[in-house]
């Protein structure tokens, strides 16, 4: 029971340092809100003259202990792209997307909205990504250890989302929780730092 317990708690940040994420988290998202305010105002200004409507696309999300919430982000494909019903993966150069949703989705604009979930704490700007059910039931088929993730709550950006980019295979879903449970593990300030430094370059 011990040896469970042991592989269960993996969180390598301590009581005090995920305080202190959870402050830079609010300090951070409050900042961008208001600095990012005209960036969000031409998006949205360009969403409408282009008539893509609605702007925000929310989608629920999987979250810390397992619970769902709303995911924002700046819509960039067509409505009804899953009218099938069947959740797709997401691709680099996917058909389903706007001309407008090419470019916010180039740039990973789409994802500035969520600044809205970190604000809110349902996410944190470093993290696991946050994955639909669906996909995560296909995940734990191969490696149940995905559960492990639930410790925390999942981020806009990780380590994983860099360097492996859009997960449009399963075989890119599995590596990128091995990395995700290897950030976990040994997750400090110091790194998350690093991973949002890294993250601005890429943009």
């Amino acid at each position: 029971m011990n040896q469970e317990n042991e592989q269960r708690n993996i969180d390598g940040m301590n009581e005090l340092e995920r305080a202190l994420k959870r402050v830079g988290d609010v300090l951070g998202a409050l900042f961008l809100l208001i600095v990012l305010s005209p960036v969000f105002l031409y998006i949205y200004i360009r969403q409408i003259s282009s008539a893509s409507r609605p702007v925000i696309y929310s989608q629920e999300r999987i979250g810390k202990g397992g619970k769902p919430f709303r995911i924002y982000k700046f819509r960039t494909m067509v409505v009804d792209a899953e009218k099938d019903g069947v959740p797709q993966l997401e691709q680099d150069d996917d058909p389903r997307l706007t001309e407008f949703g090419k470019v916010l989705r180039k740039r990973h604009l789409d994802e500035l909205p969520q600044i809205w979930n970190v604000l809110r704490g349902d996410m944190s700007f470093v993290g696991y990504r946050p994955e639909r059910q669906y996909f995560i039931d296909k995940i734990m088929e191969y490696n149940p250890d995905y559960r492990l993730l639930y410790q925390t709550v999942p981020g806009v950006t990780s380590m994983a989302t860099i360097e492996n980019g859009y997960t449009d295979t399963l075989e890119k879903m599995l590596k990128r929780l091995d990395m995700d449970l290897d950030y976990l593990r040994h997750r400090s300030l110091g790194l998350d730092m690093k991973i949002i430094c890294k993250t601005l370059f890429n943009i």
